[in-house]
């Protein structure tokens, strides 16, 4: 754990974001004053987690966060649990609740007019629209807890729909940052459908 947590600093402290290459098995064995085993261990718990790849010939490189492994796989084992399955749903809506008011604030004139486009040609739908809103929050944990209860979610109570005249309303009241106004429109379209549910 402790080369993780140094290999976790170092990454933080050189900038190095994805697509970015590792040093060396031997150059962070150097760096960090820890053997080589250490450090191949490290890496392996990196991999398997999702965080970085290896490419044969090429040398470690830090991936794009998507759905890391371990997150799958607890996932996997809390959500046998009926309570945990029953808690899902609302958990879910609280999340999209909250990332709704953020994004509401903190949302950009791209990021607007990509939303409008997409509800103008009717190309919207419930997973589009959330993977804007969490976007659009500014939040990225918010945004990574979201994909995953919405991955699980999907697997349990299959895809999610809205009307169109939902997606309308929530760009007008978007466009006007009327915080107020998206809660009200996301309770009158989601009162029902969570306590069904339950």
């Amino acid at each position: 754990m402790e080369t993780l947590e140094q290999i976790r600093r170092m990454i933080k402290e050189d900038g190095l974001v994805a697509g970015d290459k590792l040093p060396s098995e031997r150059e962070l064995s150097e760096r960090l004053q820890v053997g080589r085993s250490s450090v191949r261990e490290a890496l392996r718990a990196l991999e398997f987690l999702g965080l970085i790849e290896t490419r044969r010939g090429e040398g470690t490189y830090i991936k794009e966060v998507g759905n890391h492994q371990l997150i799958n796989l607890l996932g996997m084992f809390i959500l046998q649990d009926e309570r945990a399955k029953e808690d899902l749903a609302e958990t879910k809506r609280l999340i999209e609740q909250l990332g709704l008011q953020l994004a509401c604030q903190r949302w950009t004139e791209q990021e607007l007019a990509q939303l409008e486009k997409s509800v103008r040609q009717k190309t919207i739908g419930y997973e589009l629209f959330f993977k804007w809103v969490t976007a659009a929050s500014q939040n990225y944990l918010l945004e990574r807890i979201w994909r995953v209860l919405h991955n699980f979610s999907q697997t349990i109570y299959g895809v999610d729909a809205f009307p169109d005249e939902f997606y309308e309303q929530m760009l007008k009241a978007f466009a006007k940052r009327d915080v107020a106004a998206v809660t009200k429109i996301w309770e009158t379209y989601t009162q029902h459908r969570l306590s069904k549910e339950r």
